[in-house]
């Protein structure tokens, strides 16, 4: 197996982190997004979207990071992605809701909208607008997942065991983090997404997106 991934990528990331944990033979392949790489000829061959990242399986190819993410949990047998009718419903409506509340404003709306230049608004106005919309957003999204669906007694965020929902959503989760947010407000998400970072392989996975961070003007940002 091959993966086309970029390490200070958000989508990569749970990726990564995963195959690292389970020691998986799959070929790490770096498509350079600093550079535009996968704006290219050969690498839009591979995914047309140009987006990371990208799962090869001998001649079959996936290009969404949560589908890869239980392909690859399936194809190993692993309990982090239950068999049970109604555990795996579970997990898969966890990761859909990171996908479609979470990261479309904590992600999009108010992360990239402030770091990456090719996301900014063309006006300052419109870029104020947005920022705004995206932190406002992001804060309920937060404080839906501290105080409901995380709430004081769960371990992770499907019940008491790891599930892959966990290393997807930490990836989205830390974001907030790269701006300078502190999460103390959310002391349920802050707890948890603590127990994250104690895992083996999170300081090698996230040391990208960190060294990243670093050269943020915190303190500048609109953070959640």
């Amino acid at each position: 197996m091959k993966l086309y991934y970029h390490p200070a990528s958000t989508t990569s990331r749970p990726l990564m982190m995963f195959i690292a944990d389970h020691s998986l033979p799959v070929q790490m392949q770096v498509v350079d997004l600093f550079t535009g790489e996968h704006y290219g000829e050969a690498y839009t061959a591979i995914n047309p979207n140009r987006l990371v990242p990208v799962l090869e399986d001998g001649d079959f190819r996936l290009t969404e990071s949560s589908t890869i993410l239980k392909y690859l949990a399936d194809k190993i047998d692993s309990p982090l992605y239950p068999k049970g009718l109604r555990e795996r419903a579970r997990v898969n409506e966890m990761m859909d809701w990171i996908n479609t509340q979470l990261n479309r404003d904590l992600a999009y709306g108010t992360v990239y909208s402030q770091v990456f230049p090719h996301h900014k608004r063309p006006t300052d106005e419109g870029q104020r607008v947005a920022v705004q919309w995206g932190q406002e957003r992001a804060r309920i999204w937060l404080q839906v997942l501290d105080e409901k669906l995380l709430g004081p007694d769960k371990t992770f965020l499907c019940g008491a065991e790891l599930t892959i929902a966990d290393y997807y959503g930490a990836s989205f989760v830390h974001l907030a983090e790269v701006i300078g947010s502190d999460l103390s407000k959310y002391p349920n998400v802050q707890r948890w997404l603590g127990r994250m970072k104690k895992r083996s392989t999170w300081d090698k996975v996230y040391e990208a997106i960190n060294g990243f961070a670093s050269q943020l003007p915190k303190g500048q940002l609109a953070t959640v």
